[in-house]
Protein backbone atom coordinates (compact mmCIF):
# COMPACT_ATOMS: atom_id res chain seq x y z
CA UNK A 1 0.00 0.00 0.00
CA UNK A 2 1.44 3.38 -1.01
CA UNK A 3 0.17 6.75 0.19
CA UNK A 4 0.27 9.91 -1.91
CA UNK A 5 -0.72 13.49 -1.25
CA UNK A 6 -2.68 14.89 -4.20
CA UNK A 7 -3.93 18.46 -4.72
CA UNK A 8 -7.03 18.77 -6.96
CA UNK A 9 -8.46 22.24 -7.66
CA UNK A 10 -7.00 23.58 -4.44
CA UNK A 11 -8.26 20.71 -2.25
CA UNK A 12 -5.66 18.42 -0.67
CA UNK A 13 -6.33 14.66 -0.57
CA UNK A 14 -4.38 11.77 0.89
CA UNK A 15 -4.67 8.82 -1.49
CA UNK A 16 -3.79 5.20 -0.70
CA UNK A 17 -2.99 2.99 -3.71
CA UNK A 18 -2.67 -0.77 -3.51
CA UNK A 19 -0.37 -2.58 -5.91
CA UNK A 20 -2.04 -5.62 -7.47
CA UNK A 21 0.01 -8.23 -9.28
CA UNK A 22 -1.84 -9.57 -12.35
CA UNK A 23 -5.53 -9.02 -13.12
CA UNK A 24 -7.39 -5.73 -12.98
CA UNK A 25 -6.49 -3.31 -10.22
CA UNK A 26 -9.32 -1.97 -8.03
CA UNK A 27 -10.01 1.74 -8.34
CA UNK A 28 -8.04 3.86 -5.83
CA UNK A 29 -10.01 5.31 -2.94
CA UNK A 30 -9.42 8.95 -2.09
CA UNK A 31 -9.89 10.06 1.49
CA UNK A 32 -10.38 13.84 1.68
CA UNK A 33 -7.98 15.64 3.97
CA UNK A 34 -9.55 17.92 6.54
CA UNK A 35 -10.60 21.09 4.73
CA UNK A 36 -9.53 24.47 6.01
CA UNK A 37 -12.31 26.56 7.51
CA UNK A 38 -13.79 28.97 4.94
CA UNK A 39 -12.89 32.61 5.38
CA UNK A 40 -15.63 34.59 7.11
CA UNK A 41 -17.78 36.68 4.79
CA UNK A 42 -17.07 40.41 4.92
CA UNK A 43 -19.51 42.33 7.07
CA UNK A 44 -22.10 44.14 4.95
CA UNK A 45 -21.86 47.90 4.79
CA UNK A 46 -24.29 49.68 7.09
CA UNK A 47 -27.54 50.50 5.34
CA UNK A 48 -27.93 54.10 4.30
CA UNK A 49 -31.10 56.12 4.40
CA UNK A 50 -33.68 55.33 1.75
CA UNK A 51 -35.41 52.38 0.14
CA UNK A 52 -33.78 48.96 0.55
CA UNK A 53 -33.15 46.96 -2.62
CA UNK A 54 -33.12 43.25 -1.75
CA UNK A 55 -32.22 40.11 -3.69
CA UNK A 56 -35.38 38.64 -5.25
CA UNK A 57 -33.87 35.12 -5.24
CA UNK A 58 -30.75 33.30 -4.05
CA UNK A 59 -27.73 33.55 -6.34
CA UNK A 60 -24.30 35.06 -6.96
CA UNK A 61 -23.53 38.72 -7.65
CA UNK A 62 -21.73 38.77 -11.02
CA UNK A 63 -21.29 42.55 -11.24
CA UNK A 64 -22.01 45.66 -9.18
CA UNK A 65 -22.69 48.58 -11.51
CA UNK A 66 -23.13 51.35 -8.88
CA UNK A 67 -21.23 52.94 -6.01
CA UNK A 68 -22.40 54.84 -2.94
CA UNK A 69 -23.22 58.44 -3.83
CA UNK A 70 -23.97 57.69 -7.48
CA UNK A 71 -27.13 59.16 -9.02
CA UNK A 72 -29.35 56.65 -10.85
CA UNK A 73 -32.46 56.88 -12.99
CA UNK A 74 -35.48 54.59 -12.85
CA UNK A 75 -34.64 51.38 -14.73
CA UNK A 76 -30.85 51.75 -14.48
CA UNK A 77 -29.09 48.42 -13.84
CA UNK A 78 -27.72 48.33 -10.30
CA UNK A 79 -26.35 44.77 -10.24
CA UNK A 80 -26.27 41.51 -12.15
CA UNK A 81 -27.44 38.49 -10.12
CA UNK A 82 -26.83 34.99 -11.47
CA UNK A 83 -29.45 32.48 -10.38
CA UNK A 84 -30.03 29.05 -11.93
CA UNK A 85 -27.51 29.78 -14.72
CA UNK A 86 -29.39 32.93 -15.75
CA UNK A 87 -28.22 36.52 -15.42
CA UNK A 88 -30.85 38.74 -13.81
CA UNK A 89 -30.56 42.52 -13.87
CA UNK A 90 -31.48 44.25 -10.61
CA UNK A 91 -32.82 47.66 -11.65
CA UNK A 92 -33.46 50.93 -9.84
CA UNK A 93 -37.18 51.24 -8.97
CA UNK A 94 -37.05 55.05 -9.18
CA UNK A 95 -34.71 58.00 -9.67
CA UNK A 96 -32.43 58.68 -6.73
CA UNK A 97 -28.98 58.41 -5.23
CA UNK A 98 -27.34 55.21 -4.00
CA UNK A 99 -26.74 55.73 -0.28
CA UNK A 100 -25.06 52.36 0.43
CA UNK A 101 -23.92 49.24 -1.43
CA UNK A 102 -24.04 46.18 0.83
CA UNK A 103 -22.62 43.44 -1.43
CA UNK A 104 -19.59 43.00 -3.65
CA UNK A 105 -18.86 41.15 -6.87
CA UNK A 106 -18.72 37.40 -6.29
CA UNK A 107 -20.86 37.45 -3.14
CA UNK A 108 -23.41 34.68 -2.65
CA UNK A 109 -26.76 36.04 -1.51
CA UNK A 110 -30.00 34.54 -0.26
CA UNK A 111 -33.47 35.74 -1.13
CA UNK A 112 -34.16 38.97 0.76
CA UNK A 113 -30.47 39.87 1.30
CA UNK A 114 -29.94 43.65 1.29
CA UNK A 115 -28.08 44.62 -1.90
CA UNK A 116 -28.12 48.41 -1.67
CA UNK A 117 -30.23 51.38 -0.61
CA UNK A 118 -31.49 54.20 -2.78
CA UNK A 119 -32.87 57.54 -1.63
Amino acid sequence: MRKYHVNVNGTAYEVSVEEVKGGAAPAPVAAPAPAAAPAPAPAPAPAGAGESISAPMPGTILDVKVTAGQAVKSGDVLMILEAMKMENEIMAPHDGTITAVSVSKGATVESGTLLCTIA
